[in-house]
């Protein structure tokens, strides 16, 4: 034997020298012999003793590749990808660290739904009023899913928005089948009897399913101007401008030689190198950016198409000027449209003052030709017959109560007495004992005044016998910037029946946008690689990506 260690075949005896000499170092070559069997002795590697992840951060490790997964709408499948397993390798160091499984990530995604799930239905459980937006989808997989998702105001004036539901239809699209799965998703959050309004587009099944419902049905205000801008357009008064600029429009989009030569002319003028854009029919918003990217490099469009042969014909002068007065007239309503659609929190109660601020602009003028006449009248006459059909008592009841609104300026004159009375009777209504009947409220137009000035120069006596409805509306009002949600969470206590109305018509949304924007990441999730998803796996992960974004 001498001391041929690796090379005896009778390992179990180890030369009693070699203890001798280096018992610690000999014990540990003879534990790495044993663990393995006679046939397969090779020699360790330095990657056997480096370093290693540990069970805590490797557990933490596969939650954060779950949530990953989860918001950013990635495939299950991805964590079999050799590339994503070397870059964790090399950021832990550990180079035999080995990526969860795909039933692993599953299981952690589940989990994460189901802590999720208990944490909204706690907070709709403390919720005294929840209010809904919904409307159907249909994937690239030619399956139809219902959205919904609530909106409500906690305990510290803070504005919840999450989804409720992204799940599978079978029925076709008939109100009663809408108003059943309406039901249902209510049913199944146990918040039925916390429902105040549903927000939806203007489709007939849902508008008749709503009727059904006894929830308060809030039409949205973006489809609303949508629809009222299309009708305007096709009027007749801009149909050959607009018709002609989306034609060079569409020849530049198509031709990379035309726009290549198009960047050359920019650069020339001195212009910034930007692509034309074609508008989609279904976005008006787009026709205006179309019209707004063209005029800026109408110069660089008609130089380009002169050094071209073929037979599209440049806008004229006359034509480009309609087109400008078409841009300067859809210019409010842009900014209307961006406020409503918008990420931030956005109360119906900036509905009515929004659209009375459209009226006001689009009121002909001794300036305006005949066309700009025909555009603007055709505008207040479609936004009237819209107006129509809308909740204007919860409108003008949510304007009262949005400390930015309650001169109720946008409301007629005649009008406003009535909003005011509405929210005394709810007050008295709402008391949990009798109490002195408060007087009629003073003239609105004298209040109005006084909305103006200082709160200081009122009389607190005067104010304390009429009651908080009347303090209230002679509190000074707070900036359009400002959040009302802001002033109700420091004036709660002052206004303690009033709040209550305020936490309960302020949590409606002005549009539907919520649940659209919820459409857009179910288009992220179910995808043509991921069409054959199990339709319970699309409502968690739609849920799940939309309530983890949001913390």
């Amino acid at each position: 034997m001498g001391g041929r260690v690796a090379g005896s075949p009778n390992v179990d005896r180890p030369n009693e020298q070699l203890v001798r000499g280096d018992s610690a170092m000999l014990k540990g070559v003879l534990a790495v012999l044993r663990s393995a069997t006679v046939g397969s002795l090779r020699q360790p590697t330095l990657a056997k003793f480096g370093k290693q992840m540990s069970e805590a951060t490797a557990d933490k490790l596969t939650n954060s590749i779950a949530k990953w997964v989860a918001v950013d709408c990635r495939p299950i499948s991805i964590v079999e990808d050799e590339g994503l397993k070397e870059a964790f390798q090399i950021a832990s160091s550990d180079s035999n660290f080995q990526l969860p499984s795909r039933t692993t990530v599953m299981k952690r995604i589940h989990q994460l739904y189901c802590d999720e799930r208990t944490r909204k239905e706690d907070l709709l459980a403390g919720a005294c009023h929840v209010a809904l937006t919904g409307d159907h989808w249909t994937s690239v997989s030619n399956h139809i899913y219902l959205g919904v998702t609530a909106h409500l105001i906690d305990v510290g004036w803070k504005l919840k928005s999450f989804a409720l539901n992204a799940s599978k239809t079978v029925t076709r699209h008939y109100a009663d089948a809408c108003a059943e799965q309406f039901d249902a998703v209510t049913k199944e959050w146990e918040i039925e009897n916390k429902v105040t309004t549903i927000g939806t587009d203007s489709a007939r099944h849902i508008v008749a399913a709503a009727r059904q419902l006894p929830f308060e049905h809030i039409p949205c205000a973006a489809h609303m101007l949508q629809r009222t801008i299309t009708v305007c357009l096709e009027d007749g008064s801009f149909d050959t401008a607009l018709a002609k600029c989306r034609k060079i429009v569409g020849h530049f989009k198509h031709s990379p030689t035309s726009m290549e030569v198009l960047h050359l002319q920019q650069t020339l003028l001195g212009q910034a190198r930007e692509p034309l854009v074609q508008d989609v029919s279904t976005r008006w918003i787009s026709t205006h950016s179309m019209i707004s990217q063209y005029l800026r490099n109408h110069e660089a469009v008609n130089a380009t198409l002169a050094t071209e042969k073929h037979k599209l014909a440049a806008l004229t002068n006359l034509e480009c000027d309609r087109l400008q007065k078409l841009e300067f007239v859809l210019e409010p309503c842009k900014y209307v449209t961006e406020l409503l659609g918008g990420e931030s929190y956005v109360s119906c109660s900036v509905l009515l003052p929004a659209l009375c601020h459209l009226n006001r602009v689009m009121d002909p003028t001794d300036e305006d030709l005949a066309y700009m006449i025909k555009f603007k009248t055709t505008f207040k006459k479609e936004i009237d017959s819209h107006m129509a059909n809308i909740n204007k008592r919860w409108l003008k009841v949510a304007t009262a109560l949005d400390p930015r609104f309650k001169d109720l300026r946008s409301i007629h004159r005649k009008e406003r007495d009535e909003v005011w009375t509405w929210i005394e009777e709810m007050l008295r209504g709402s008391k949990a004992e009798p109490a002195a009947p408060q007087p009629t409220e003073d003239e609105p137009a004298a209040k109005k005044s006084l909305l103006l000035l200082s709160s200081d120069s009122d009389s607190d006596s005067d104010k304390e016998e009429q009651g908080p409805l009347a303090r209230y509306k002679a509190e000074p009002r707070i900036g359009m910037h400002e959040c009302p949600l802001e002033w109700w969470a420091a004036h709660a206590g002052a206004y303690e029946q009033l709040s209550s109305l305020a936490r309960k018509y302020l949590a409606t949304p002005a549009t539907s946008v919520p649940c659209e924007r919820l459409f857009s990441l179910s288009g992220n999730i179910i995808q043509k690689k991921r069409a054959a998803l199990h339709s319970d796996n699309v409502n968690k992960l739609v849920c799940l990506s939309n309530w983890l974004k949001d913390t």
